[in-house]
Parts: C-alpha cells; sequence; structure tokens
C-alpha cells in the first residue's frame, strides 16, 4: 500500500511542495527575524474552502499595507492553496498563506530592495477550543496586566506574527485557571484576544468590538449570519463591566468557529452553559460550510 507523503500536511516552500514535516525557510527571513510578514488562515471543512475569496481579499488589503509586492498573481496563490489541500488529501483542513518581506540579498536593510516570499500550507484543522470543550463551554480571563498594543503601533487590521501581547495574556489566563484571554486597549475597552473576536449578549443585542481588532472573517460571518435570523447587532466598544454583565458570551474564529464561553474570571456567565443565540449560531455557521454560496470545493486526486 502507497502511503501519501502529504498526508500530515503539505506545505509549499520556494517554488516545489514538500511534506509539512520537510517545510523550512531560510533563517535570515525577515519574517522569522523580525516579525515582517503578514498571514491569512483558511478553513476547508468537508472538502470544501469556506469563503476563500474574502480570505485572499484580507490578505491583499494586508500585504498592500506593509508595502509589500509579491511575485505571484493572486490566481497563483489561489492554485497553491488548492494544491496543497489536493496533495495532503485532507477533508477538513487549516490553510494557512504567508507573505513575508524576504531576506535582504543586498546587505543595505532597505525593505524596499527585499524580494517578497510566499510561503503556504495545509494541516488538519485546528480547534483553539475543541468541539467536546464546546458542549460544556469554555473560561475566559479578562487580562489586568496586559494591554493590547495600540493600533498606532501595531495595524491589528493586518494579521501578523507580533503576538508578544496575547501571549502575555494567554499566561495570565492560565496563571488564574482560564483558558484563554481578551485583552483590553489603554482606554480600558476590550478588543481581542489570541486568534479570536469577542462577541457578548447584553440587552437583547450582540456585542462585538468595533476597533482595535481584527477584521474577522467569521466576524463578519457571525454578523452576517445574525442578521439572517433577525439577531440585533452592535458593532462598537465596550469594557470589562459591560461584558461580566452579559447573558451570553463566544469567541469567534477559522479555527474553532462559534465557541461558547461559561466561565468568565471564575464566575458563571448566564445559566453556565451555552446560550440560545450562541447555539443558533454556531449552528448556522457549520451548515454555512456545506452551502455553495459560501464555500468552493476542493479537486482532489484520486487517491485522496
Amino acid at each position: 500500500m502507497n502511503m501519501n507523503p502529504f498526508e500530515k500536511g503539505c506545505a509549499w516552500i520556494e517554488g516545489e511542495y514538500v511534506p509539512i514535516a520537510e517545510a523550512r525557510i531560510p533563517i535570515l527571513d525577515t519574517g522569522f527575524l523580525r516579525s515582517d510578514v503578514t498571514y491569512d488562515v483558511a478553513a476547508v471543512w468537508k472538502g470544501r474552502f469556506f469563503r476563500l475569496e474574502d480570505h485572499l481579499d484580507r490578505f491583499e488589503a494586508s500585504w498592500r499595507r506593509l508595502r509589500m509586492q509579491p511575485s505571484l498573481s493572486r490566481e497563483e496563490m489561489r492554485a497553491i492553496l488548492f494544491g496543497c489541500v489536493a496533495r495532503s488529501g485532507l477533508k477538513d483542513a487549516f490553510v494557512e498563506m504567508i507573505l513575508s518581506r524576504g531576506v535582504d540579498r543586498h546587505g543595505v536593510r532597505d525593505p524596499r530592495r527585499f524580494e517578497n516570499c510566499f510561503y503556504a500550507y495545509a494541516i488538519p484543522y485546528v480547534w483553539i477550543v475543541k468541539p467536546e470543550e464546546q458542549q460544556l463551554g469554555t473560561h475566559l480571563i479578562i487580562a489586568r496586566d496586559t494591554i493590547r498594543t495600540p493600533p498606532q503601533s501595531v495595524d491589528p487590521t493586518v494579521k501578523n506574527f507580533q503576538w508578544g501581547d496575547l501571549i502575555r495574556g494567554q499566561f495570565e489566563a492560565y496563571d488564574q485557571g482560564g483558558h484563554t484571554a481578551v485583552l483590553a486597549d489603554a482606554d480600558g475597552n476590550l478588543t481581542d484576544g489570541p486568534g479570536f473576536n469577542l462577541f457578548a449578549c447584553h440587552d437583547g443585542t450582540l456585542l462585538t468590538p468595533s476597533h482595535g481588532v481584527l477584521q474577522g472573517i467569521t466576524r463578519r460571518t457571525v454578523l452576517d449570519l445574525a442578521e439572517e435570523k433577525g439577531i440585533a447587532t452592535s458593532v462598537t466598544m465596550f469594557n470589562a463591566q459591560v461584558l461580566r454583565a452579559a447573558s451570553e458570551i463566544f469567541l469567534t474564529s477559522t479555527a474553532g468557529g462559534v465557541m461558547p464561553v461559561t466561565t468568565l474570571d471564575g464566575r458563571q456567565v448566564g445559566e453556565g452553559k451555552p446560550g440560545r443565540v450562541t447555539l443558533l449560531l454556531r449552528r448556522r455557521y457549520w451548515e454555512a460550510h456545506e452551502e455553495d454560496g459560501w464555500t468552493t470545493s476542493v479537486e482532489y486526486p484520486s487517491h485522496a
């Protein structure tokens, strides 16, 4: 029986597809050395990409804001993403595209003279909160000792690897017995956390922070689905006091979908179980992953 060398994941590095365990980037790549890089992550579920064009749109907006210029066209990038998934045979996959400033080949440290490098890979689907844990709901901590890096320093709408504040908040959560943390800005308004956006049901309205956050594709999907279901929403800033008064809280991410929070800072949220609005939107979110209007099918080789 022939084994697929890409079954644990497939990467595209320097013009060729390689098994994920063999994927390497140059040690002098500034994406690694200085976090001079942007990326995006799409999901494949049951053999279908979800909102891939929206991810490609956001990816392009990010690299343009960083004044990068890839050598590949959008169509070539898209084909590489499909190629990684198809070769892996993965039906449920976490698919990442990366554009790095590249390697300084002239010894002048002038970012205008770098050749930007595109990388991509597909691995088995990743969960921030695993499905069995979502049934009970997760434990969220509001970070007290760490504030979100201000947008004037690092633009959070450009997906990036500068996670120093987020990782510090994550350790705050661990120290307090939580699973993950949401960070506030310098004014005390809540923003987002390590790889997720925040939602709260408060006084009959679904709230999500308006700025200082990544404009998540899953966040956008939830807002679209809430409108479809007639659920009132407000994209606005709010503080910890509002979150503590919420009847329901959930997190959103490509890596996990709609993830219920049932404990906040050690205290029960609402009835202590995933709420009605959360469950409705979570169910609808995964239904959308099988609908043509939201998805694009992957063509797999016959052995996949």
